[in-house]
């Protein structure tokens, strides 16, 4: 079941609605982003799972403090996570709301507005129990709809596989014809950078991210987290080869039909389901999309409400919070995060995002990568100190913020924020944690299971 929840979690809106809608205007090239996981997850199998499921810990950055001794980077962590959560729950509100909106004619901004206040009541009862329940049922019901698409969509498709498969050559649809396999500088885009960038995205989503994070807490037990790990990957893989093969579908089905309303990028798979499938499935499937929404803020609200009160609230307090206050401080934190992201949501809904999935992955490149950056310095490194670790952190956002912001958007592609991150993590934090270490003389050693080696 949690395997299915962490799939769920992950897969959302931006993958159910953003993928098809690739590879439908353009190729393949995305989907190789999904084998990265066959970077991330070996990693994080070998590495970071052990050291989880050794220590008692009640968030993702709850780590951080063991291993580096410091609430300052806790909290810091914390706020990282609260940044991208706000972030990505705004799109998952931002995309089926335009869809929906398309074809229903009813105001985005209304419709955002209702997702928002359900996912914010939702969120305040249930607890994380109920969300890994709602995540599997909802994870369960999209799988075998859209596998349900694909079948149907090849059913009525003149030439059925074998014109999808025509399109691949004829007209270079699943990778074009000049799209670079690989090049020298890694900063530019082409297939090797696509699968290692979206790896250690992928990675940063494991490791550092609380909502997915909040699932390895459910059970100590390695083998049974290996195997999560591993079933996740391989519904991923699955669903994500069945999203492109639809939308190279779609393209293909509308060659020889004419296009439905609302066939834009991002939303031709949702007017496809809307138009073309039975009436019984179409609603369905649209309920679970929506459905699927409002788990997933659900599950974002529920993980930075408790990130926010046990890593930020509690570290900052001179006394210890009980359980109701706790209970309650969450409560409010649902409140406020929910509000902004809806009205970040809205912004975007005016903003024109052209992929959705691009978007996503640039901006969880930016600040999951500097997280992953310093969870890789605490993990494989025994000299990294608290000094070393947060001027690294200091350090990569910086330079995050220049790169994004401050360099021309095709110098640097988005799937190589994540490598840069980390890279300058361990190359400020390891010999500034050095230099601190000759300079006061400190001999200290991390705590016991925090790194990748015995102490």
């Amino acid at each position: 079941m949690t395997s299915v929840s962490i799939f769920a979690t992950l897969l959302s809106p931006i993958s159910f609605l953003s993928l098809a809608g690739n590879s439908y205007a353009g190729t393949w090239i995305m989907w190789f982003a999904q084998l990265g996981m066959l970077l991330a997850i070996p990693l994080t199998i070998r590495f970071f799972l052990p050291i989880y499921s050794k220590l008692d810990i009640d968030t993702a950055y709850h780590y951080l403090e063991l291993r580096f001794g410091s609430k300052g980077l806790r909290v810091l962590g914390a706020v990282m996570f609260i940044v991208y959560q706000t972030g990505r729950m705004s799109i998952i509100m931002y995309l089926p709301c335009m869809v929906l909106g398309s074809l229903t004619g009813i105001s985005v901004n209304l419709l955002i507005i209702i997702m928002g206040v359900i996912a914010i009541i939702y969120s305040y009862t249930g607890g994380l129990k109920s969300v890994l329940w709602t995540d599997f049922i909802q994870g369960s019901v999209l799988l075998l709809g859209v596998t349900f698409s694909l079948i149907f969509l090849l059913a009525h498709i003149d030439g059925g596989l074998g014109a999808v498969f025509t399109a691949f050559t004829s007209e270079h649809k699943f990778l074009a014809a000049d799209q670079p396999v690989f090049q020298p500088n890694i900063l530019k885009d082409s297939v090797f950078i696509l699968i290692v960038g979206a790896g250690f995205n992928t990675m940063g989503s494991y490791v550092s991210s609380q909502d997915i994070v909040q699932r390895f807490t459910t059970t100590t037990d390695t083998g049974k987290l290996n195997k999560m790990m591993l079933a996740n990957g391989a519904l991923s893989i699955f669903i994500a080869t069945v999203f492109y093969l639809i939308g190279t579908g779609l393209y293909v089905f509308y060659q020889q039909n004419a296009l439905p309303p609302a066939a834009e990028q991002d939303q031709i798979f949702a007017s496809y389901i809307a138009f073309e499938l039975p009436v019984g499935i179409t609603g369905l499937l649209l309920a679970a999309i929506y459905a699927a929404s409002q788990s997933t803020l659900s599950t974002g609200l529920n993980s930075v409400a408790a990130s926010w009160t046990l890593d930020i609230q509690a570290r900052l307090s001179k006394k210890e919070l009980s359980f109701e206050k706790q209970t309650k401080i969450g409560q409010y934190v649902s409140l406020i995060v929910g509000i902004f992201s809806i009205a970040v949501a809205m912004i975007l809904a005016n903003g024109g995002v052209k992929s959705a999935y691009e978007w996503f992955n640039g901006f969880m490149g930016l600040v999951l990568g500097i997280l992953i950056g310093t969870f890789i310095l605490g993990a494989f490194t025994k000299t990294a100190n608290t000094f070393g670790a947060a001027l690294a952190f200091i350090t990569a956002s910086l330079v995050m913020v220049v790169i994004k912001y401050f360099v021309p958007a095709k110098a640097v592609s988005i799937w190589s924020y994540s490598l840069i991150s980390i890279a300058v993590s361990l190359m400020v934090g390891i010999p500034s944690s050095m230099i601190y270490r000759k300079i006061k003389g400190d001999t200290s050693v991390p705590a016991p299971d925090t790194t990748i080696y015995k102490n």
